[in-house]
C-alpha cells in the first residue's frame, strides 16, 4: 500500500513539473482568411456558407450539427489550441461549441472542445485545447446548442499547435489541391459532352468528407447494391400478399433511400442498378407463396410478379423523387461467358427465353416519360460475347423498349486491348443505341509510380476512344470513389487514394491528352 501512495505521489509530482503550455507557447498552424474565397470550409448538412467581409456567413441550417466544417490533419497525441470568433444577431444569448469529427476506418466519431455563451450581435471568443486520438482524418466545425435555425457569423478561426507536433504531411489531399491549385471537376470537365459519375453505397452517406467530394466531382450516382432486387424486394410482406393473390408483389426502399436524398439535396442524377439479375435476387420471388420449398410458380404467374414489381419500383419513385433516376439497367448480365448465349438462370427456368423482352416491355410500359433503359454487361470486348449480347437485344430494339447499353468496363492494363474495346464501342453505336460506361475501373498489380502511369495512360486511352460518341455517350461512371471502397480493392483500380487524393489516373481523365 505504501509503494502504491510513494507511486501515485510521484506521478502527481511529474505532472505538476510539465505544466500545461501558454497561449504564447502555441505555433499557429491556420488561421482562417475569407478574402479570396472559403478556405477550405464547407457547409454541413443544410448549412449554407456566404464570404463576407473577412468573415463567414452561415444560415440555412436545420440541426444544431448542421455547421461550418473544414478537414484539418493533426497529429496524434499533441495538443492543438483552438480558437474562433461568433456573432449572432437573433436571439439575446445562444450557446455555442467548437466541435471535431474524427473517423477511422469508415467510422466516424465526435468530441466537443469549447463552449461560450454568445450573446446578441456581440463578437465572442470560443476557445479550447484539444489532444486528437488516432483516427485517419478530422472535421473542426462551429455548431449551435439547442439552436438549430440560428444563423450566425464565424471569424478569425485558428489552430495552433505544439511546437513538437510534426508538421501535416505533404501527400494529404489539401496539401494536393494547394500543389495543382483548384482541382478540376470531372463533371465540369465533361460537361458538354456527358454526364461524369460514381458509384456508392448507402454506408457512404456517413462519412460527411467523402459526400462533400462526390458532390464537387461528380454529377450522377448509381447505389451500387441498394436498387438490387435483393434490397427491395419486401419478402415477408409478400408472402403475406400471397395469401390472398400469387402475383402480388410489396417493395422497400429503407436500403437506399440515403442516396436519394443525398442526391435530391445536391442536384445529382442517379442511375437505377438493377431491374432484373440472376444474382442477388431472392430465391423466393420464384416460388409458389414466396416460399423457397415449395413448387415454382407458372410462367404467368412470374411474369406477372415481374410486371408488378417493375411498376411498383418506378411507381414509387415517380412518386417520391420524381425526375431525380434518369435512367435503368432493365436486364444486367444475362448472356453466359462460355457458351456465349443466355445464361441460365431462374428466370429461364420459369419465365422462358423471352424473359429479357418481357422486362423491357414493362419497363417501358411503367418507366416515367424520358427515363433511359438500358441493358448493362460485362466482357463486352469479347466479339463472341458482344454477337451473344446482340442476339437478345436485336428483339427488344425491334420493339423498340430499349435506349441503350451500358459497359461495364472492369479492365486491366493489357486486357481487354484497346483495339478490342473500340471494336466493341463501334458495334453498339452502330445499333443507334445510346451508350454509357456504367463500371469503370482499371486494375494494376501494384502501385509504384511506374505502374500508376500505365494506369493513367489506360484510363486516358479509354477516355479517347469514348469522345468520338460524344453523341450517343450519356455517362461515364468509375465504379467507387477511392481505391479502398472498391470491389478490387488490392489491385488500386480507381482514380482517387484513400484519402481524396488524386491518382495520376484522375488527371489523366481529366485531360487525356496529357497521358500518352
Amino acid at each position: 500500500m505504501r509503494k502504491m501512495l510513494i507511486l501515485l505521489m510521484a506521478v502527481i509530482l511529474l505532472f505538476s513539473m510539465s505544466p500545461a503550455l501558454g497561449e504564447d507557447e502555441y505555433v499557429t498552424m491556420y488561421q482562417s482568411s475569407f478574402s479570396v474565397n472559403n478556405d477550405g470550409w464547407y457547409g454541413r448538412g443544410s448549412a449554407v456558407l456566404t464570404r463576407g467581409m473577412n468573415l463567414m456567413h452561415v444560415e440555412g441550417r436545420t440541426s444544431n450539427w448542421n455547421s461550418p466544417g473544414r478537414d484539418f490533419d493533426l497529429a496524434e497525441g499533441y495538443p492543438y489550441l483552438i480558437s474562433v470568433q461568433v456573432r449572432q444577431s437573433d436571439l439575446d444569448s445562444a450557446e455555442f461549441m467548437i466541435s471535431v469529427a474524427h473517423g477511422l476506418d469508415g467510422t466516424e466519431t465526435y468530441e466537443n472542445i469549447a463552449r461560450a455563451q454568445v450573446k446578441k450581435d456581440a463578437w465572442t471568443t470560443l476557445t479550447g485545447t484539444y489532444t486528437p486520438g488516432h483516427f485517419d482524418h478530422f472535421v473542426l466545425y462551429v455548431e449551435t446548442v439547442n439552436a438549430p435555425e440560428l444563423s450566425f457569423d464565424f471569424r478569425i478561426f485558428k489552430v495552433q499547435a505544439s511546437p513538437a507536433a510534426p508538421t501535416p504531411k505533404p501527400e494529404t489531399a489539401q496539401a494536393i489541391y494547394e500543389a495543382y491549385g483548384e482541382m478540376p471537376a470531372l463533371k465540369d470537365v465533361y460537361a458538354d459532352l456527358f454526364d461524369f459519375g460514381t458509384a456508392l453505397p448507402q454506408s457512404a452517406t456517413t462519412n460527411i468528407e467523402l459526400m462533400k467530394f462526390v458532390r464537387s466531382q461528380f454529377n450522377i450516382i448509381t447505389p451500387e447494391n441498394e436498387l438490387k432486387p435483393d434490397s427491395v424486394l419486401d419478402v415477408a410482406a409478400s408472402k403475406k400478399l400471397a395469401q390472398e393473390d400469387e402475383t402480388a408483389v410489396a417493395v422497400r426502399f429503407n436500403a437506399v433511400k440515403n442516396l436519394l436524398n443525398f442526391a435530391k439535396a445536391s442536384g445529382i442524377k442517379v442511375h437505377g442498378h438493377v431491374l432484373v439479375w440472376h444474382s442477388q435476387t431472392p430465391e423466393t420471388f420464384f416460388h409458389e407463396e414466396y416460399d423457397a420449398s415449395k413448387p415454382y410458380v407458372s410462367r404467368e404467374v412470374m411474369l406477372a410478379r415481374l410486371e408488378n414489381y417493375i411498376r411498383e419500383v418506378m411507381d414509387y419513385m415517380d412518386e417520391n423523387y420524381p425526375g431525380l433516376i434518369v435512367s435503368w439497367d432493365v436486364v444486367n448480365e444475362a448472356i453466359d461467358d462460355s457458351t456465349n448465349k443466355l445464361r441460365e438462370s431462374n428466370w429461364t427456368k420459369v419465365v422462358g427465353q423471352d424473359f429479357v423482352e418481357r422486362a423491357f416491355e414493362y419497363a417501358r410500359k411503367y418507366a416515367p416519360e424520358g427515363t433511359l433503359l438500358y441493358y448493362n454487361d460485362y466482357n463486352s470486348a469479347m466479339p463472341a460475347k458482344m454477337n451473344g449480347i446482340i442476339r437478345i437485344l436485336e428483339p427488344v430494339i425491334a420493339e423498340g423498349n430499349i435506349d441503350g447499353y451500358g459497359f461495364q468496363m472492369h479492365h486491366g492494363l493489357n486486357f481487354p486491348s484497346n483495339d478490342a474495346i473500340a471494336k466493341s464501342l463501334e458495334r453498339i453505336a452502330a445499333l443507334g443505341l445510346k451508350i454509357r460506361v456504367s463500371e469503370l475501373d482499371v486494375t494494376i498489380p501494384d502501385n509504384t509510380e511506374a505502374t500508376l502511369q500505365k494506369q493513367a495512360r489506360k484510363y486516358a486511352n479509354i477516355m479517347r476512344m469514348l469522345k468520338p460518341y460524344a453523341g450517343q455517350l450519356m455517362a461515364v461512371q468509375v465504379w467507387g470513389v477511392t481505391d479502398n471502397m472498391s470491389w478490387r480493392a488490392s489491385q488500386f483500380p480507381l482514380l482517387f487514394y484513400r484519402n481524396l487524393q488524386p491518382k495520376p489516373a484522375f488527371w489523366a481523365v481529366a485531360d487525356p491528352d496529357s497521358a500518352r
